[in-house]
């Protein structure tokens, strides 16, 4: 087992990492830029490293400087959390030669998994349902419109190097092809500096739904069940929640089974997400695979029981997993708390948390790394804090975040927390009526 871990990353994840340290007897070393010097994470690591300034390219992106940092603290391991360099290959191949252990996965796994569509080629010959659409990258805009032609519109143009809904359109005829291929590679370019696309069929009412794996050094892989996450906003999860209030048994065993393959295809190491669009007829297609820990990981945890984060340490330590896959014996949710302005276009909301009071009782769990005095820097992502509420019945899984968010008292800056109050009365959400259009056609946003 790792003497020692540095945690390349920062805010509630660093936090979650350290506390699993912590129990299972390893040191923990922070890293953190100097807008973070004042964050819980720095404070409850047992080392702390300051690797740069503010913007993330110049610290928690700045590999150089993490690795100096995992050296001089002699750290035999490195968690990256999610975001920031959790599925950089070339991250993982450095490590690799410093002779440090990354906690996810190779470099051949991200790669074969980053890049969509490869991943999407290698999930076919896997035999993973996959949405239709072209064969790898379009070649020009003659290509794109064959292409759509021959699988029928509406569809769906994405970046390949996409994320965050960047470089994507949804064309709904012929005449609004062009202006869409421009507009998304320019996008695509500016983002990620690869303005490659491809096209998949736009699937109408679709929910997104995840399945959560784990596989070890030895070749075994196991689920541990599904997550939807169709609750977004410019694709970006807000509200997660397991079980899936679509799902039916057949449909868990069957995607449970794609996930598994999908992670064999690739001899996946380490936990990670298979995630699915599932459309109204429960019809499921492989959308991408996520080769890390995922910000929605607690919701698992609390249903199976199980300590996620010690998991990964243990696979990457070379402990073998059971193969035993899981299924939800209890009912929770995911409401993301962020320093946003849900009244005004979710502007984001830097500032001094002046008053903080977190909720409690049972079944209430949040991860978060502010306090009150604590000041929001405006260089990273906006999420500040995660309310997971946990019950017998999705009904008492959301009466218990209605009371949740009542008691949960951030002041000094605006949040979320008024968002998520609304979206817990409306009737269809209770009926667990939705999609991933669902914000949009309910005029939330």
């Amino acid at each position: 087992m790792f003497k020692k871990i540095l945690i390349a990353n920062r805010g509630e994840i660093a936090m979650r990492v350290i506390r699993t340290c912590k129990e299972m007897g390893i040191s923990s070393v922070a890293v953190y830029s100097t807008a973070d010097k004042e964050s819980l994470h720095v404070r409850f690591a047992d080392e702390a490293v300051c690797i740069g300034p503010p913007p993330s390219k110049d610290s928690y992106l700045n590999m150089p400087s993490i690795i100096a940092a995992a050296e001089i603290t002699n750290s035999d391991a490195i968690h990256p959390g999610y975001g920031f360099l959790s599925e950089n290959a070339k991250f993982s191949h450095i490590c690799a030669e410093h002779k440090i252990k990354f906690i996810g996965a190779s470099p051949e796994m991200i790669e074969a998994m980053g890049d969509k569509s490869t991943a999407k080629l290698t999930m076919k010959k896997a035999g993973v349902p996959v949405v239709p659409g072209s064969d790898g990258l379009l070649k020009d805009l003659d290509d794109a419109g064959k292409t759509a032609r021959k699988i029928g519109y509406p569809v769906m143009m994405k970046a390949t190097a996409g994320g965050g809904g960047k470089g994507m359109r949804v064309i709904w005829e012929e005449k609004e092809l062009e202006h869409a291929w421009e507009t998304a590679r320019m996008e695509a370019a500016a983002a990620f500096g690869n303005n490659g696309m491809y096209m998949e069929k736009f699937l109408e009412e679709p929910r997104h739904i995840e399945i959560q794996v784990a596989g070890d050094q030895y070749g075994k892989v196991c689920h541990l069940s599904e997550r939807d996450c169709s609750i977004q906003r410019r694709h970006q999860k807000l509200v997660e929640e397991t079980p899936s209030p679509f799902m039916t048994d057949k449909l868990r065993d069957a995607m449970g089974k794609a996930a598994i393959k999908a992670a064999k295809a690739v001899n996946y190491e380490g936990v990670g997400t298979v995630e699915f669009l599932v459309d109204k007829h429960r019809n499921f297609y492989f959308m991408e695979m996520n080769t890390r820990i995922q910000v929605e990981h607690p919701i698992t945890e609390e249903v199976i029981n199980y300590d996620l984060i010690a998991e990964q340490i243990k696979i990457a330590a070379g402990i073998k997993i059971s193969g035993k896959n899981y299924f939800p014996q209890l009912h929770a949710m995911e409401c993301r708390i962020n320093a946003e302005d849900p009244a005004n276009n979710f502007r984001p909301s830097p500032g001094k948390i002046l008053n903080f009071h977190l909720p409690g009782g049972h079944g209430v769990r949040v991860d978060t790394h502010v306090y009150a005095g604590y000041v929001i820097p405006p260089n990273y992502d906006s999420m500040i804090a995660k309310l997971i509420t946990m019950a017998q019945t999705r009904e008492e899984v959301i009466a218990k975040m209605v009371r949740a968010l009542d008691e949960f008292v951030i002041e000094g800056v605006k949040t979320t927390i008024p968002f998520h109050q609304k979206l817990m009365e409306n009737p269809l959400f209770r009926k667990g009526h939705y999609n991933t259009g669902f914000l949009e056609q309910e005029k939330f946003i």
